[in-house]
């Protein structure tokens, strides 16, 4: 199961969009029944999770938590992806395109951390890979 969760209110935020697009990358790994949360929320929310659990004391774009096991429900859980959507908008002020694109990067990007890929360790090789797979340019 995917859940999409939204958390902040100043951006309009397409559930599907992001639901279609984690449910291609599923497929794609084929990963078969997996239980996937990705959370759209404020700076402040991520900035207090990447103190806690990176010990950055900062916002940051993404953040991924994966878990990759099967839970007392004997469902598999792949993780959690959190994205701060004030930084994003911030970020594709600075590229040629708009809110839900980034979002939409980082969702990738959120989702191969959880496949285990690092940086410098073929995570942008594999994200350019997915983003022209996936995303329309």
């Amino acid at each position: 199961m995917i859940e999409i969760i939204n958390r902040q209110s100043r951006y309009w935020i397409n559930p599907t969009t992001f639901k279609r697009l984690l449910k291609a990358l599923i497929q794609h790994y084929k990963l078969g029944k997996v239980e996937v949360n990705l959370a759209f929320v404020e700076n402040r929310t991520i900035h207090n999770l990447n103190k806690r659990f990176a010990d950055e004391d900062r916002p940051t774009d993404v953040l991924s938590f994966p878990m990759q096991e099967k839970g007392a429900d004997g469902k598999y859980y792949l993780g959690d992806i959190i994205i701060s959507v004030p930084y994003a908008f911030k970020q594709c002020l600075k590229r040629p395109h708009g809110l839900e694109r980034e979002l939409e990067y980082l969702t990738i990007h959120g989702f191969l951390h959880l496949q285990g890929f690092e940086h410098f360790e073929g995570l942008e090789e594999e994200e350019n890979k997915i983003r022209s797979l996936f995303l329309e340019e």
